[in-house]
């Protein structure tokens, strides 16, 4: 095992007496990465407030979050650029670290748990050798993560030299520039992430404000539905979805009324469910795809959103199931398009028992470390 100097400038603290410090004068330590297509603020959970309510506070705070712009804080002003992975060492055993993922708002005050986060997830391994979680040695590291939010487990390995991670690479990811190092990430556990199961209602096609749609939640709950439906073609641009104010609110409408049937309640507040629309693929891939977190049209596709979405047209009778008639029997990796480009899923599904049963789930993803340092919140 290979020791190496603390990244954030000071030794991790000891995870049974740390105290957070005085937050407005001393600073936070925090390292700001982008994972996958997401950006977010990595946070040792022993440097934040143990309280959920004190710590959401001082996140929001942080982030500058309400306002539009974050002008007064670190968000960048999109919901892809304010999010936060807290980290610790887990005492589970076969686990390294814990991962809880916190979506904030931008316009909204608001901190949701309900929900994974696959990008973020994909900078979480790195941080834990940065910090001093885990200690790496050889030429690759992989970390086990729990994944707070949903029970689940992932597995995260990526490369390493000197005991530090590697960030620079040969691997391109859609939706983000230029190259890095790749970053594979294996799921475990991932159905019923935040409700009962994988087709939280109980049925794989459901009619919802008249629209047939599929509600799955494998690592994310979804609504997966066909554009056409919608009256989309499904290659709108997301400025053109985003400037279409009667499409956003039917949207919203759906997600809502379909959450109901999900067992998620009012989400009026919430991040998920996700939407999901399908078309046919025109680049190659086997879909094309758009996406709303929640309403807001992705610039990509979330990771989980992808994998729940394909788990969904791999399930006959699901929405989307007639587009895989022509697919290879045996085909596990799935090109997914989106509006940036591409998004490669991995997924072994057993069509055997019922409901079916996912057996594995994977995505290639990259991360970069941008700064390490302290975080300052406002008053």
């Amino acid at each position: 095992m290979t020791s190496h100097p603390d990244p954030l400038g000071e030794a991790a603290a000891d995870e049974g007496t740390a105290v957070p410090p005085s937050t407005d004068r001393d600073g936070i330590a925090c390292v700001w990465m982008r994972g996958g297509t997401s950006k977010g603020a990595y946070f040792l959970a022993s440097d934040l407030p143990a309280d959920p309510a004190e710590r959401d506070d001082l996140l929001l705070r942080i982030m500058g979050t309400p306002d539009p712009l974050q002008i007064d804080g670190i968000g960048g002003a999109t919901s892809l650029t304010s999010k936060v992975a807290v980290v610790s060492p887990s005492e589970r055993p076969g686990v390294d670290v814990d991962y809880l993922f916190l979506q904030l708002g931008v316009e909204q005050a608001t901190v949701s748990d309900r929900q994974n986060c696959g990008n973020i997830l994909a900078g979480v391994g790195q941080f834990a050798v940065e910090s001093g979680i885990v200690a790496a040695s050889g030429e690759t590291c992989s970390v086990r993560v729990y994944l707070v939010n949903s029970a689940g487990t992932a597995t995260a390995t990526f490369p390493v030299r000197d005991g530090r991670p590697v960030y620079d690479g040969d691997t391109r990811i859609d939706g983000v520039p230029g190259t890095a190092a790749p970053v594979t990430l294996a799921f475990e556990d991932t159905a019923g992430s935040a409700t009962s199961g994988l087709f939280p209602t109980g049925s794989v096609r459901d009619t919802v404000e008249g629209i047939e749609i599929t509600c799955v939640d494998n690592g994310m709950p979804v609504v997966v539905a066909e554009a056409a439906s919608l009256g989309l073609t499904g290659y709108e641009s997301p400025d053109d979805l985003a400037a279409d104010a009667v499409l956003t609110e039917r949207v919203d409408r759906l997600r809502r009324a379909a959450a109901e049937r999900m067992g998620l309640g009012d989400v009026a507040e919430s991040s998920v469910p996700k939407t999901i629309l399908l078309a046919s693929p025109r680049d190659g891939g086997r879909v094309c795809t758009r996406s709303f977190i929640p309403v807001r049209p992705h610039t990509a596709l979330g990771v989980f959103a992808a994998i729940s979405a394909v788990t969904a047209m791999r399930t006959p009778g699901a929405v989307g199931h007639d587009r895989t008639a022509a697919w290879p029997a045996d085909l596990r990796r799935v090109d997914v398009e989106h509006p940036s480009g591409h998004l490669l899923v991995d997924m072994d599904l057993d069509q055997t028992v019922q409901p079916p049963l996912v057996r594995s789930a994977g995505v290639v993803r990259t991360a970069r470390k941008l700064f390490a340092g302290k975080v300052f919140p406002r008053a």
